[in-house]
């Protein structure tokens, strides 16, 4: 790994010619730490290959060890997990950092666990929603206890979970649903989870968890919309590849496509399972993307769509995005902010909406644009696409990408972009 993780800011400069060569992403972040916690829970071994390789992955790994699961670390994308079925209480509390599908997940987990267990994070995890889980684990017959609505988490299990209806209220973050399903199989007889309304956020990651489950021997039958009953199967081991991540694709197609370039990242689009795939129909039609995204079902590409469309030939307004506040930041706040710091009046919150202003202009054009990335590794990958065709872009904290994607200033270099680390 290079330097470019250690700097303190990154100047990224115009390429001089379209980028053309193989970029492969790294395994995605949402099925690594899924499969992760699901190998641990089922008796016996599992190998996990094509997995992530990340600050996400790697504080769920620790945690898993932390309750008595051995994971070892078999190669740069591999995992070797043997499981005994069941969770032990951690001697101390469980750091996962900014890493929400892990807090989110082992928070439900924990229900299952014979004794207390505390889930914490980072200051920016600290501010981040888990009352909703919180809720409908305590209606569930759960001791849980976290007062500010986001983590710390305690939880006082007992070693059981019961069967019955779980009810939970998703409009806010599909990963509460997730979290119920995974932790389902191991109650002691069938368990039936609804939605208390119709809304949920990225519906295509219950859909992810739910064939994670499936390749672990559990599963989850849909009974009707919004309702899914599952059976006290536990889990068995198996051995699972991890496809490449498609949030981090959307980069690499955004980057062909605004500089007319080739990008081979060895997966064909419509192969993807993840939902954020759905971006690429929509990064195909750039500068002609359409006057509304409804980013609902594909949340954590609305940054790479969002800075796509400061080049656009007409205006683009977000909707159905939010549920970005409440993500590693604000990330409409956090969008709206640095277009205007590469060009006043550029975008603009329009309640929850994000509206960008397109001015094809930017390409070739110079500015002094600092991006706070507020620490948030989705903030620092998009905007260095626009540094890609705009001259005097500079990404504060860098770092921040190792979250999900630490060799991603090295591809984007390993594809001819010129970076300059400085700090």
């Amino acid at each position: 790994m290079s330097d470019f993780l250690a700097a303190e800011r990154l100047t990224v400069r115009p390429v001089r010619a379209p980028l053309r060569g193989r970029a492969v992403p790294p395994g995605s972040k949402s099925i690594t730490n899924r499969v992760l916690l699901l190998a641990a829970l089922a008796n016996g071994t599992s190998r996990i290959t094509g997995a992530l390789r990340s600050d996400d992955t790697r504080h769920m790994a620790t945690a898993l060890r932390a309750m008595g699961v051995p994971v070892e670390e078999t190669g740069a994308t591999s995992f070797e997990i043997t499981g005994n079925g069941h969770l032990q209480p951690p001697s101390d509390p469980l750091f996962l950092g900014n890493a929400g599908t892990a807090t989110r997940f082992l928070a439900a987990i924990a229900a299952s666990v014979d004794g207390t267990v505390v889930v914490d994070g980072d200051e920016h995890m600290r501010k981040r929603p888990i009352a909703p889980l919180v809720e409908a684990l305590r209606a569930w017959g759960v001791a849980i206890e976290a007062p500010s609505g986001c983590p710390p988490v305690t939880i006082r299990g007992t070693g059981r979970l019961p069967a019955g209806r779980v009810t939970i209220d998703g409009g806010l973050s599909s990963q509460y649903v997730s979290a119920l399903l995974m932790a389902a199989p191991l109650a002691e007889g069938p368990v039936d989870i609804v939605l208390t309304g119709d809304q949920i956020g990225a519906r295509g990651y219950v859909d992810l968890t739910i064939a994670a489950m499936e390749a672990f021997g559990a599963g989850a039958e849909e009974v009707s919309a919004g309702h899914w009953r599952v059976s006290p199967t536990g889990y068995m081991p198996a051995n699972h590849h991890v496809e490449p991540d498609a949030s981090a694709a959307t980069y690499l197609w955004a980057a062909e496509r605004l500089t007319g370039g080739a990008i081979d990242i060895g997966t064909a689009p419509d192969a993807f399972t993840q939902p954020d795939a759905k971006a690429h129909d929509l990064i195909a039609l750039f500068p002609r993307m359409p006057a509304v995204i409804d980013g609902a079902q594909m949340q954590d590409a609305v940054p790479t769509l969002a800075v796509l469309a400061a080049c656009n030939e007409k205006p683009v307004r977000f909707v159905g995005i939010e549920n970005l506040r409440v993500k590693e930041c604000d990330r409409i706040a956090a969008l709206s902010q640095g277009l205007n710091r590469i060009r006043p009046g550029l975008a603009a919150e329009e309640g929850d909406d994000l509206v960008v202003h397109a001015d094809p202009t930017l390409r070739g054009a110079t500015v002094s644009a600092e991006i706070d990335t507020f620490a948030d590794h989705r903030i620092a990958m998009s905007f260095a696409l626009a540094g890609l065709v705009t001259d005097g872009l500079t990404i504060l904290d860098p770092g921040c990408v190792a979250k999900t994607f630490p060799a991603y200033w090295d591809v984007l270099a390993g594809l001819g972009v010129e970076l300059r680390p400085a700090g």
